[in-house]
C-alpha cells in the first residue's frame, strides 16, 4: 500500500491500467479522451505520478520499447489501492469556472471585451454540447447495459452543456455575449 492515500489523478491511473499496460503517453490520450472534459490531468502529472506509484509499488515498468516509450501495468498491490479508492466517498466538489471569476469583476472591463470572453466561451460550450450529442446519437441501443458507468457519464456532460449554455442565455442584457463564432446548437438530444 502507498504511504499516503492516492490522490484522484493517481487512481484514475491505475484505472486505465486495468485495462492493460500502457506507455505515459498512452495515459495522457486516453485521460484527455475519457476524462478531460470535467478532470484536468497534464502530462507532467502523469509521468510524476506514474514514477511515485512505480517507487510505491503500485505499478511496474517494462521494457523500454520504440521512440523509449516506457509501458507500465499494475501490479496486485495496485489494484488494492485502487479498489480502497474507489470505495471511499468522492470528496465534494468545487466548481472551478474562471469564467465566473472574470464575470464577478466584470466591471473592471470595457463592456465589449467581456462580451468577447462571454461569447468565446458560450461557443466552446456549444460545441462540447455538440461533440457529446454526437457521441449520444453513436451509441448503440443496448449501451446502457453494456457501459452504464460511460453513458452516465456522457450523459452528465450533455446535461452540464445544456445548463451552461441555458446561463449565457439567461445572462442579462449587459453581459449578452458577442457571437464568439458560436452556431446555433440544439440543446435536444
Amino acid at each position: 500500500m502507498p504511504d499516503r492515500p492516492l490522490n484522484a489523478t493517481a487512481a484514475s491511473l491505475l484505472g486505465f491500467l486495468h485495462d492493460g499496460p500502457m506507455t505515459g503517453w498512452d495515459l495522457v490520450t486516453v485521460a484527455q479522451q475519457r476524462i478531460g472534459a470535467f478532470w484536468s490531468l497534464t502530462q507532467s502529472q502523469v509521468y510524476r505520478e506514474l514514477t511515485a506509484m512505480a517507487a510505491a509499488g503500485l505499478v511496474r515498468a517494462g521494457e523500454r520499447g520504440r521512440r523509449d516509450r516506457q509501458p507500465y501495468e499494475i501490479t496486485e498491490a495496485g489494484r488494492r489501492a485502487f479498489t480502497e479508492w474507489v470505495g471511499r466517498p468522492p470528496a465534494d466538489e468545487t466548481i472551478r469556472f474562471p469564467l465566473l471569476l472574470t464575470v464577478l469583476f466584470g466591471r473592471h472591463l470595457p463592456p465589449e471585451r467581456l462580451a468577447d470572453y462571454l461569447g468565446a466561451h458560450r461557443a466552446a460550450h456549444a460545441a462540447r454540447l455538440a461533440d457529446y450529442q454526437a457521441a449520444a446519437a453513436a451509441l448503440p441501443p443496448e449501451a446502457d447495459e453494456i457501459e452504464p458507468y460511460a453513458v452516465a457519464t456522457l450523459r452528465f456532460g450533455l446535461a452540464y452543456e445544456r445548463a451552461v449554455l441555458d446561463w449565457f442565455d439567461a445572462l442579462p442584457a449587459p453581459l449578452r455575449p458577442t457571437d464568439g463564432g458560436a452556431e446555433p446548437v440544439s440543446r435536444a438530444g
